[in-house]
């Protein structure tokens, strides 16, 4: 069994999630046959892993890419204090839109005040997190689950909003039509406590069903 509270922080742990994932529910052999080999993708945790989040929010994946690497020229480590001090004009020339404008710009003011902790969140219960950090506007679970995942390795993190995994899980099992969030919620509680495992891996079958990214981010 999983070790309380061990995160996916390497290749090795992913690699003995997946086993155990698969032991779990024999049907993910298939999948994971068509899917092959997938990885983490981490990021860096803290204000510049979240703004990367947000800047692909509802975008592909090379739109989302390509006005991160723009947001990096102008600042390569892009703390919430570089970030407020930048111009907003500028950041809208990059590609950031008004609403991921203000939603970066509000989760920056509240670190710089003291307000919102990252490192304590990442150390927080998948739930207590999500509350935590959907207070904030233009934070919805969706990107509140993204960043537990990608940045601080949480291991039971399924992002049943997410509509290429609503699509993969309708593939793979064979369920018509595909699930809405609630429904895959309640499909993905069998997966714990190894749902983000899961969710690479679905992401991953999406990805090689229609030979293009999968990832989110």
């Amino acid at each position: 069994m999983m070790p309380h509270n061990e995160r996916l922080s390497s290749e090795a742990i992913l690699a003995r999630h997946l086993h155990l994932l698969l032991a779990l529910d024999q049907r993910l052999l298939a999948v994971h046959n068509i899917a092959g080999p997938f990885g983490l993708r981490t990021q860096d945790p803290g204000f510049a892993g979240l703004a990367r989040i947000i800047c692909g929010q509802q975008l592909s994946v090379a739109s989302a890419r390509a006005i991160w690497n723009r947001l990096q020229q102008r600042s390569a480590d892009m703390t919430a204090q570089d970030f407020l001090n930048m111009n907003q004009d500028d950041l809208r020339n990059a590609g950031l839109s008004r609403n991921k404008y203000m939603t970066l710009k509000g989760v920056a003011e509240a670190i710089v005040a003291g307000e919102l902790d990252f490192a304590a969140i990442g150390e927080l219960p998948s739930h207590t997190a999500i509350t935590a950090l959907t207070r904030y506007k233009g934070i919805g679970p969706w990107t509140a689950e993204i960043y537990l995942m990608f940045c601080t390795g949480h291991p039971d993190i399924f992002p049943a909003g997410d509509l290429a995994l609503q699509k993969a899980v309708s593939e793979a099992l064979c369920i018509d039509p595909h699930p809405n969030q609630q429904t895959l919620v309640n499909i993905a509680a069998q997966w714990a406590p190894y749902r983000a495992t899961a969710a690479l891996l679905f992401w991953r079958y999406y990805a090689a069903r229609r030979s293009r990214p999968g990832l989110p981010i």
